[in-house]
């Protein structure tokens, strides 16, 4: 728990998750279709001859077809909104390949062109998001930096000048007593806080104030460096990380010393090694964050969420915690 500041236009925002969320039903329909597809066309050609499997390749073409039509929109609507253009050359090109094999190809191979289109537009609309998250982290720098400019001198002509007053609105928004993210539970039986080194892993480039280093479920923590890895290119820094495996004995503290703002012990998605907290800075991590804008719209890309319940207007908001679903 510890601290979060802008937030995307409301449709932009909409729009991009929308776009993002056609992607990947698409890539995953075809996939999963590819088999669906080689086994319909042997039914087809041997039960209902060349009818049959004409049918067939008339579905997967429709298919690509609709992959085709979305991301050639895709495309179009990418134009000077991405930081480097070769994604959208390369989606073009990938759409270029696909017209032209179209024509001959298998009712298979029609289904892989469509999903080879669907993840080429998939790249397009990550990098789409990624640029307006930096460019909106550079405007909120530029108006923080402009109202500190801004505001009028106190002392006399040639006195030294007096340091600006921190703005209180960005302070943390946390104001219990320490806490500390927990090392593996030594002989732990890897239940909810007794979590052993063995089902645990460090992320590599952060660790608390104390020196000790952030674990987590071995997968969470290898999809973590992943998404860490694109924060830093969308927002130009690594995520900064306050708790994330938190053993039992501190669950109890915690519950303790804050009541039921704190999970009931052995309960805390932090005991079984899934969950993140980053610092409860309001201006950094908050709402309206361009750090918290782009984790929820693509955290989910790396199995990690911001769950119903930590949302603005949700039961027990928290723009700090974020938990792992794969």
């Amino acid at each position: 728990m510890t601290a979060g500041g802008w937030a995307w236009t409301v449709d932009r925002r909409a729009e991009d998750e929308a776009l993002r969320a056609a992607a990947d039903e698409r890539v995953a329909a075809a996939a999963l279709a590819v088999d669906a597809d080689r086994s319909a066309a042997a039914v087809g050609a041997a039960v209902l001859g060349t009818a049959g499997a004409a049918s067939v390749r008339t579905g997967s073409r429709a298919a690509l077809d609709a992959a085709v039509a979305q991301a050639g929109g895709t495309l179009a609507s990418s134009a000077e909104r991405v930081g480097d253009d070769a994604v959208r050359q390369a989606l073009a090109a990938v759409l270029g390949a696909a017209e032209q094999e179209a024509g001959t190809a298998s009712a298979v191979r029609l289904r892989a062109l469509a999903a080879e289109v669907a993840g080429a537009e998939r790249v397009v609309v990550d990098a789409v998001a990624a640029h307006e998250a930096a460019q909106a982290a550079e405007r909120a720098a530029a108006e923080r930096a402009a109202a500190a400019a801004s505001r009028p001198r106190t002392t006399s002509p040639g006195a030294p000048a007096a340091p600006a007053p921190a703005d209180r609105s960005c302070a943390t928004t946390y104001s219990g007593p320490a806490f500390y993210t927990s090392p593996p539970t030594d002989g732990g039986d890897g239940s909810n806080g007794r979590l052993p080194a063995s089902a645990l892993s460090a992320v590599s480039w952060t660790r608390d104030s104390r020196g000790t280093p952030f674990y987590l479920r071995s997968d969470a923590a290898a999809a973590l460096e992943r998404l860490n890895v694109a924060f830093r290119a969308a927002l130009g820094h690594d995520l900064a990380l306050d708790l994330t495996y938190r053993d039992l004995d501190t669950q109890v503290a915690m519950r303790a010393a804050l009541g039921s703002v704190a999970a009931v012990p052995g309960t805390s998605s932090h005991g079984t090694g899934l969950a993140i907290d980053v610092p409860e800075l309001p201006c950094t991590y908050g709402w309206d964050s361009a750090a918290s804008a782009w984790l929820v719209a693509n955290g989910p890309t790396y199995g990690w969420v911001s769950p119903a319940w930590a949302r603005q207007g949700g039961s027990n908001p928290e723009y700090w915690h974020y938990e792992y679903r794969g």
